[in-house]
């Protein structure tokens, strides 16, 4: 009978640790909107890729060469080469996208999922019309509680050279074709400079200032 006792007491036990361990696990989630507004006048916004994951993760260092996943964002707009690397990458927790231009004056919302340790969040989008512009977050903190709000400025992925020729941008403006292959660029991501009137586009229209972007970042609910 002891036997017995001690068996099913053990059990419970082990059911307990299990039970207590997975409850932890689901309590460690923690969903986070990202509400990402488009403040200038005249430029959109690809669909917008938004991640979240730990500290380390970085999509761009200014000053270096951008990746071949960010030059698909920033000459047309792809994020399937990026969405893929992180994906596979054991340090992120969720990768997603807003879907659609986002207009200038107007607010998209995309929720990502994060986890005690793995609350750092990023983002990016081509900005149109440009050559090889993008806004993007660096692994910004989420709030514990509450939201925060950054901004981006306009960046350049420097890949392709800012013709400001619809020939080589992509989208509803001008219809061109985005990567350009074998073009050559700054050679490293820097602050995008705007539009100078040197192609088809007019300052006085696509021209602006920065920041280009706000983002805000809200806790969704508490643990």
């Amino acid at each position: 009978m002891f036997r017995s006792m001690r068996y099913t007491l053990a059990t419970a036990a082990i059911s307990g640790l299990l039970l207590s361990s997975t409850t932890a696990s689901a309590d460690d989630n923690t969903a986070y909107q990202v509400t990402i507004t488009n403040i200038t006048s005249s430029i959109n916004f690809t669909p917008i890729l938004v991640t979240s994951h730990r500290k380390g993760v970085s999509l761009y260092e200014l000053g270096s060469p951008a990746s071949d996943e960010l030059t698909a964002i920033a000459e047309g707009g792809d994020t399937a080469p990026l969405a893929a690397v992180l994906d596979e990458d054991p340090r992120v927790v969720d990768v997603q996208n807003s879907g659609g231009l986002l207009e200038p004056g107007q607010s998209v919302t995309v929720t990502v999922t994060a986890r005690r340790g793995a609350r750092f969040i990023s983002l990016a989008s081509m900005m149109l019309p440009t050559n090889d512009g993008f806004i993007a977050l660096n692994s910004v903190r989420a709030p514990r509680h509450g939201s925060v709000t950054y901004y981006s400025q306009g960046f350049d992925a420097g890949s392709e050279p800012n013709d400001e020729l619809c020939i080589s941008i992509p989208g509803p403006t001008c219809g061109g074709e985005g990567p350009s292959p074998g073009v050559d660029g700054e050679g490293y991501v820097h602050i995008h400079r705007g539009i100078h009137g040197i192609g088809d586009l007019a300052p006085e229209v696509y021209d602006w200032r920065n920041p280009v972007a706000a983002v805000t970042i809200t806790r969704a609910h508490d643990d």
